[in-house]
């Protein structure tokens, strides 16, 4: 059913629903548009509005060909809404699970497209703070460009700061979604440019590999690792592409690059990743939790027999629907200091041979069982094999062996 939204714009359609609301089909003066139309909560917060109108001239004035424009800002009663540009397309989400994995060319072309709308918006003072594969659209009506890819869009800026008040995210909040938190967001840091380059690198890597470097089971342990663990090499890419992903990935915010240092020299990469195929990496599996079972409950069938894999954002309510570890700006407790130094420090989980059991898991600790009463009865074999081999080595029994003929005579 259509509805106005102020007195210039109609939604009539939902395109999608987010934890901040929910984004419209809609048309206005100079035709159609995206209308992300903001909950009722947040409508009635009056200091949100307050600051909605603030970003206003800001958030008007970005325009670059990779950020998706947002046109106009809607108070209007109980409606707060965001109208941007439409991009006929789909988001990197939904590709990324259509395709597992992208090949390296097409993923290093669509991330120097964010990089590049990322330069331009740091460069105007705006932080996204939200950088995820949800937030990418892909402009389906745009030119192709290296690997295939289409020309890559960032959307969603302001929507984290607007949301970001001090009375909600008051000490014990954070905004944004776990496996794409820079570490300085995990200990409570103000959030600067870097933290987006931080995320972008996690979505590159997730593009590659199929898999976030520091994603998997429960929020609480996925926080820890951004802080505590460093990232896991891929296999077959570039070495100077690696280092690029290491360098973005750094703990420090100082030691990572701008976002116009990394456009260009993902770029520079192009023709080196010209033609390879998609990485052949398997993806280790998600933490559950300390008290893992052998009877843990096998995943989900796909319709060609093999078990379903959740890659993406971990869900950080539990039991919610598979759509909703699409929620933007989800807020969550901050992790204490004994938390993020209880967990295990030096590498993060790396990808396993096919059917290897999980470190850690009850099928794991069965395996390591097993491996020690093996070795035991080895090396108890191979004990009594060399106390046999002792005992008829003294015996006497060998004439040519025994102790008393060991030296032979001096005479002929």
């Amino acid at each position: 059913m259509a509805r106005k939204i102020g007195s210039r714009y109609t939604a009539h359609q939902i395109l999608g629903r987010g934890s901040a609301g929910t984004v419209w089909l809609g048309e206005g003066p100079d035709g159609p548009v995206a209308i992300k139309l903001l909950r009722e909560d947040l409508a009635s917060d009056q200091e949100l509005v307050g600051r909605f109108v603030q970003e206003r001239t800001a958030l008007l004035g970005l325009e670059h060909p990779h950020v998706v424009s947002v046109r106009d800002l809607v108070v209007d009663g109980n409606d707060l809404a965001l109208v941007m540009d439409l991009v006929r397309g789909t988001d990197l989400r939904t590709r990324l699970e259509r395709e597992r994995r992208l090949a390296p060319e097409a993923a290093v072309a669509i991330v120097a497209d964010v990089a590049d709308g990322l330069a331009a918006a740091h460069a105007a003072g705006v932080v996204h703070r939200d950088v995820k594969p949800e937030n990418v659209l892909l402009d389906m009506q745009g030119p192709l460009g290296p690997g295939g890819a289409h020309p890559a869009l960032l959307t969603d800026f302001g929507v984290a700061k607007l949301i970001d008040s001090p009375r909600r995210t008051r000490a014990t909040k954070i905004i944004g979604t776990p496996d794409y938190l820079a570490p300085e967001l995990v200990e409570g840091l103000p959030p600067r440019a870097s933290v987006d380059i931080y995320a972008l690198a996690t979505v590159l890597y997730e593009l590659l590999a199929g898999f976030t470097p520091f994603g998997g089971g429960h929020p609480g342990a996925v926080l820890r690792r951004h802080v505590t663990e460093t990232v896991v090499p891929l296999p077959g890419i570039p070495e100077e592409l690696w280092q690029l992903l290491v360098q973005c990935l750094a703990k420090a915010p100082a030691s990572r690059l701008r976002a116009s240092e990394l456009a260009a020299r993902l770029r520079e990469q192009l023709p080196v990743l010209a033609g390879m195929p998609p990485l052949e990496v398997d993806e280790p599996d998600a933490e559950t939790s300390e008290e893992t079972t052998a009877e843990e409950p096998a995943s989900p069938a796909s319709p060609g027999g093999e078990p379903v894999r959740r890659r993406g954002a971990v869900s950080l309510v539990p039991g919610a629907k598979p759509d909703s570890n699409r929620d933007t700006h989800t807020s969550m407790r901050v992790p204490g200091p004994d938390e993020l130094a209880g967990g295990a420090r030096g590498t993060a989980r790396a990808p396993r041979a096919s059917g290897a059991p999980r470190p850690g898991s009850a099928r794991h600790r069965a395996a390591a069982r097993r491996r020690r009463i093996t070795l035991g009865v080895a090396a108890a074999a191979l004990a009594a094999a060399l106390g046999v081999g002792a005992w008829l080595a003294t015996s006497g029994d060998d004439p040519e062996t025994s102790p008393q003929n060991t030296h032979t005579s001096s005479t002929p």
